[in-house]
């Protein structure tokens, strides 16, 4: 399949610049994957596409002041963001880093506080693996900035809106972006209706808002990913699922988390005959499952989501998802995704992190 049939055109003024306020007033536009019938609604109103008995699984990790400032010892400025922890004790990070001359070997000091960052390696796409003096996460708060996507450009308001608020395992460098809609009221009456919750951690890296490069999606090749799911959490999916609830994925990140744990149960890759639904098993660790039409999803049965970007691995995830519906026909996901696109940008909806919500079924 090639990756431009996954392109489409958004005009700027769909972008939302600005979160919903409160968080739950966001638009909520619900797909049924099978009849492609579309409904209008609002976020607030989720609770009425759920029943007791349904699982909803979403993303812990919380989104670190990823962006920090320094100098070299020549007094030249320097930008070092932070992608992904390489070691167990902070010291080491894969960064981008924004500077003249910043070579293996060179030192750079933070602005703001005793800690030195070295250069000690080079990596491609302009990526440096870098050693600070101390564990950096401990004082991210104090040194770093909080990141926003490149397409939001008007905001500066509260950054804690670029938190869902059950955020809580440090790691990430964008949001988790499905889960930036509810509020602690809308989740106590989801779960007073007899709906579940639980968690998954993603730590989401900055290659989440690239296009996909290859000319065939089958060549692309996604970044890894730390993530983790709990033995008590694996098994109240699995129990869900054994007892006819359905599993209410929030979110993109943590549909590639269960899924993982799923083929991981069945050591089987998504893409064959062999797969089939299933329970998930506990798990730790790095992970590279791309997720494009063709995959077999064996642990996710709705999908909560924002609208994503074109090219986007996302973009192609929720493809493939839509036209599981649709067997033996590859394309028809991606082309009643992108129908349901053009008529929220018809009726209006909002795009991307700030954006509306979309609930696929």
């Amino acid at each position: 399949m090639r990756t431009d049939l996954f392109s489409y055109d958004l005009p700027k003024s769909f972008i939302a610049q600005h979160p919903a306020e409160p968080r739950d007033s966001s638009r909520l536009l619900v797909l049924d994957r099978v009849s492609g019938r579309i409904e209008h609604s609002r976020f607030s109103e989720i609770g009425g596409f759920l029943r007791r008995g349904d699982l909803l699984v979403a993303n812990d990790s919380r989104v670190v002041p990823a962006r920090l400032r320094g100098r070299k010892p020549t007094g030249g400025g320097v930008e070092i963001f932070l992608l992904r922890q390489l070691d167990g004790k902070g010291l080491e990070w894969s960064c981008l880093v924004r500077g003249r001359g910043l070579r293996a070997g060179a030192r750079v000091e933070l602005d703001g506080g005793p800690v030195e960052a070295e250069i000690v390696a080079e990596g491609q796409g302009g990526q440096r693996r870098a050693r600070f003096s101390k564990a950096i996460g401990g004082v991210l708060e104090e040194l770093g900035e909080m990141p926003l996507p490149p397409y939001i450009t008007e905001f500066a308001g509260d950054k804690g809106r670029y938190q869902t608020i059950y955020s809580r395992n440090d790691g990430s460098v964008a949001a988790p972006t499905a889960g930036l809609h509810f509020t602690p009221e809308l989740l106590e009456s989801i779960r007073g209706m007899g709906v579940g919750w639980e968690t998954v951690t993603l730590h989401v890296g900055l290659d989440t808002f690239g296009p996909v490069t290859a000319e065939r999606v089958a060549d692309h090749h996604i970044h890894r990913e730390w993530v983790e799911l709990s033995v008590e959490s694996a098994g109240a999916i699995s129990e869900a699922r054994e007892q006819g609830g359905r599993v209410v994925a929030v979110g993109t990140t943590s549909t590639r988390v269960l899924e993982y744990c799923a083929t991981s149960a069945q050591g089987v890759d998504g893409y064959g005959p062999e797969a089939k639904e299933t329970g998930v098993i506990p798990f730790a660790g790095e992970v590279d499952l791309f997720i494009y039409p063709g995959y077999r999803f064996q642990a996710v049965d709705a999908l909560l989501t924002n609208f994503h970007l074109p090219r986007s691995s996302l973009l192609m995830l929720v493809s493939a998802f839509v036209g599981q519906a649709h067997h033996g026909n590859l394309d028809a996901g991606r082309q009643m995704l992108l129908r349901t696109y053009e008529e929220a940008k018809a009726e209006g909806y909002r795009f991307y992190s700030f954006g509306d919500a979309m609930l696929i079924l």
